[in-house]
């Protein structure tokens, strides 16, 4: 059974079994949360967010309809995600542009991921990093725009 906060606002009916959802945050209807979760106080999850299991979602962190998160996905506090290439106030494109981490990916704190992107498996966003493009499986990924500068051995 989750644990959800008094203080959180969860309207989702999927939420995983020993998943943790702290005080200020935001569930949509529809929204799907696997087991043993950790979504930290003061996080916004749309109705159309897919999460895996064991992910940790810090603080400051709004997932978007069309994010996809697979299982043991780090997202530090603070890390932006956008699903909408050319936003303009009450205009909307037709689709959302989806956002998907793969399994074991690193998103560092207020790192920013742009439309479409996928970040592979065991990747690693650094700290800051504005990612504009694809990023490789275990590849390690800093600056603005993000480049890779190595690879984790997994």
């Amino acid at each position: 059974m989750p644990k959800i906060h008094e203080l959180a606002d969860v309207k989702s009916s999927y939420i995983g079994d020993g998943t943790r959802v702290w005080q200020y945050s935001v569930i949509l209807e529809g929204a799907k949360i696997g087991k043993d979760c950790n979504i930290c106080a003061h996080t916004l999850v749309e109705g159309d967010v897919v999460i895996g299991d064991n992910v940790t979602l810090k603080s400051g962190v709004y997932l978007w309809d069309g994010t996809r998160v697979e299982d043991n996905v780090f997202i530090g506090p603070n890390a932006t995600f956008t699903n909408d290439s050319m936003p303009r106030s009450k205009v909307y494109p037709e689709e959302f542009k989806s956002i998907n981490l793969r399994f074991g990916a690193s998103i560092g704190a207020n790192a920013t991921i742009l439309p479409g992107v996928t970040i592979g498996r065991f990747a690693m966003v650094g700290a800051g990093a504005v990612v504009t493009k694809d990023v490789p499986d275990c590849a390690v990924v800093v600056g603005n725009p993000a480049k890779i500068i190595r690879y984790l051995k997994v």
